[in-house]
């Protein structure tokens, strides 16, 4: 799996509608609401074949008072239980 993360610029006063109607879309990203130049953060989780582009521009562009996003593709992950091993 892929994590994918979305940066929305929501429409004025549209920001908790939005994350809302993300929240039930079939794929159900987890959507917080941030300080900043964006509104809300949505994190996706995509299978390594699928296409990023179809499913930004079908499912999260198809939300309506979303006005911008950007998106960043997540290459690894690093935490506790994956760091480097101490010797």
């Amino acid at each position: 799996m892929r994590k994918v993360y979305v940066l929305i610029k929501c429409e004025l006063g549209r920001a908790y509608e939005v994350a809302e109607k993300l929240g039930w879309l079939e794929r159900g990203p987890e959507v917080d609401s941030i300080s900043g130049e964006h509104d809300l953060i949505a994190r996706l989780y995509l299978e390594h074949d699928e296409d990023i582009g179809r499913v930004i521009a079908n499912e999260i562009h198809a939300v309506p008072g979303i006005k911008d996003t950007q998106t960043l593709i997540c290459f690894k992950a690093f935490s506790k239980d994956e760091g480097p091993k101490a010797e």
